[in-house]
């Protein structure tokens, strides 16, 4: 399929965008109009964008549907402060009927059932309920156009963040399991980030992997090895020596039940197992068998 975005609805584009581009982080954006009442609502164009100055953007989209806009947006507008608060699985629902389109003045704090807490250096209350509340101060709105579907980028800078206690490692760092996330998918579809969800990667940093091209070509070429299993062969920042006592123990028995024209086959076969449980060092050693 190809999508000329010029040539096909709003609506229609924007649909496949958003089922696209996910899961996306949710900003549960608390604000205040100019006779104080509080308003509560979620938006899924959002992430952080710098650590110094601490920078947050989320966009109010205009309405697709009749190109109105948001009360969120009418309110920073008005008084250039916002708290982006977090959604966690146990909110989510709750989080969801905040997001009905309720009369300006409507309180969904009260509608959504949270408890707003007061913020310590913006006007804008924090929900209780979720595990990490920003206090941010609004720096700018860009407009991306006028027509419905158009976005309003409010870029944000933090002034103060919270954490909920509970949601510590014991290193003192978030733990992503206890913080129990939720991201926005396309349609009704949501995220939680828990769990089998959740993986690890060993992040390149100072040391460059050797990359694919270094990989030997029985390897690169394998039928057997998928991408991400050469990614983590190519990931290591020099190729492993053969270790004759560690590629016995892993091969010994595949010698004895396959022919040497069959025994590749399961050699790579036996890599993909070991990659699929991030054991990258044997696979490597199960690779440099030699017949």
């Amino acid at each position: 399929m190809i999508i000329d975005p010029k040539e096909v609805a709003t609506a229609k584009l924007h649909g496949y965008m958003l089922s696209a581009i996910a899961p996306r982080p949710i900003a549960f954006a608390s604000t205040i109009d100019g006779e104080g009442n509080m308003n509560l609502a979620p938006y899924s164009f959002f992430n952080a964008f710098g650590s110094n100055p601490a920078t947050l953007v989320f966009s109010p989209a205009r309405r697709v549907r009749d190109n109105t806009i948001k009360h969120t947006l009418e309110n920073v507008r008005l008084n250039s402060e916002v708290v982006i608060n977090v959604v966690d699985y146990k909110m989510v629902q709750q989080m969801s009927l905040a997001s009905c389109e309720y009369p300006a003045g409507t309180s969904e704090f009260v509608k959504a059932g949270f408890t707003p807490l007061a913020s310590e250096k913006v006007k804008p209350f924090r929900v209780a309920e979720s595990p990490v509340q920003f206090e941010c101060i609004v720096k700018d709105i860009i407009e991306t156009g006028m027509e419905g579907g158009a976005g309003n980028l409010i870029i944000c800078e933090i002034v103060l963040m919270h954490v909920n206690d509970a949601v510590l490692g014991e290193d003192g760092r978030i733990d992503a399991n206890k913080i129990d996330l939720v991201a926005r998918m396309g349609g009704d579809w949501y995220c939680r980030a828990s769990g089998d969800a959740l993986f690890t990667i060993p992040k390149p940093n100072e040391k460059c992997g050797i990359g694919f091209d270094q990989l030997p070509a029985a390897i690169r070429n394998s039928r057997y090895l998928t991408g991400n299993d050469l990614g983590q062969l190519a990931n290591v920042t020099s190729m492993p020596e053969a270790d004759s006592t560690t590629i016995e123990a892993l091969v010994v028995s595949l010698t004895k039940q396959y022919a040497k024209e069959h025994l590749e086959e399961h050699l790579h076969k036996l890599a993909h197992e070991l990659l699929e449980n991030k054991r990258v060092e044997d696979a490597w050693q199960v690779l440099q068998f030699k017949f």
